[in-house]
């Protein structure tokens, strides 16, 4: 598999284990089953599926924005980008614009622009609601072209892209679908306190929401693969799934966790791969 420079510095991100991911899902009808992703990041479960119809979803606007941006309007959503200085005064102007005064092209360009720009790529609120990661510098701005943002927006095509709650989006899914879920999580603790992708928290009691949604969807037909903690209390919560350490390039089943890898994968499925 061709490996593709993540369009979004995402902490917390698949690109890494996504080949891994690839050959764990291989389904004999996963060409015939929407892609479904409730929380979708930087969408490299997407992009490497590539499949025929997907619903891309995300509780945070501007995060679903820069998708939309450069889904309709890509070319107008490089020219921003390239227009913004490349210096730290511009980044902390830029960041303090409201985005709700900005038409989408430029939304869009804004976040990609901070998120290629900010320290690590983070992306955090603070109280208000205000955007507050600090400048991180110009290395891996350039790392994209014209012709990423272009291919970025023949792949959206097949996507219906939303802002909305992972429990609403895991409950509209059925038979027909195919879900990844990757929920904000910190390896290996029970409770994630700071959400790089939204502002708030994931804890312990959003992991309870999130497992009973996934099982009504398996009583509906849907499959489900899903990527989380490897805290005891959370794997805990899927007593009867197939759970697999994650790491690096490969995992192997087991029972119980002795492994601390921090990460697991979990499938709603048994059987072959």
């Amino acid at each position: 598999m061709k490996r593709r420079v993540p369009f979004l510095r995402y902490p917390g991100g698949k690109s890494r284990v996504i080949d891994f991911l690839v050959k764990r899902i291989s389904l004999p009808d996963i060409s015939r089953r929407r892609v479904v992703e409730p929380f979708v990041g930087s969408g490299s479960f997407f992009f490497a599926i590539k499949p025929r119809k997907a619903l891309l979803v995300d509780l945070n606007p501007e995060l679903i924005d820069l998708y939309r941006g450069i889904r309709l309007h890509p070319r107008a959503v490089w020219n921003r980008f390239c227009r913004f200085p490349s210096n730290r005064q511009a980044y902390y102007r830029i960041r303090s614009w409201d985005p709700n005064g900005l038409d989408l092209p430029t939304r869009s360009a804004r976040t990609l622009y901070l998120n290629r720009t900010s320290f690590k790529g983070m992306w955090r609120h603070n109280l208000k609601g205000h955007f507050n990661i600090g400048y991180g510098g110009q290395d891996r701005r350039w790392v994209l072209a014209h012709r990423d943002l272009l291919q970025l927006s023949r792949s959206l095509r097949v996507a219906t892209i939303r802002c909305a709650d992972f429990e609403e989006t895991i409950d509209s899914c059925g038979d027909s679908d195919f879900i990844f879920v990757d929920p904000p999580y910190r390896p290996g603790a029970r409770d994630m306190v700071h959400d790089h992708f939204r502002f708030g928290k994931f804890p312990f009691g959003e992991h309870v929401r999130l497992v009973a949604a996934l099982k009504r969807a398996s009583k509906r037909g849907a499959r489900w693969i899903l990527t989380t903690t490897s805290h005891r209390d959370v794997v805990d919560l899927f007593r009867g799934y197939v759970v697999e350490t994650l790491s690096m390039g490969a995992g192997r089943k087991i029972g119980l966790l002795t492994e601390n890898s921090g990460e697991v994968l979990i499938r709603s499925w048994r059987g072959g791969t």
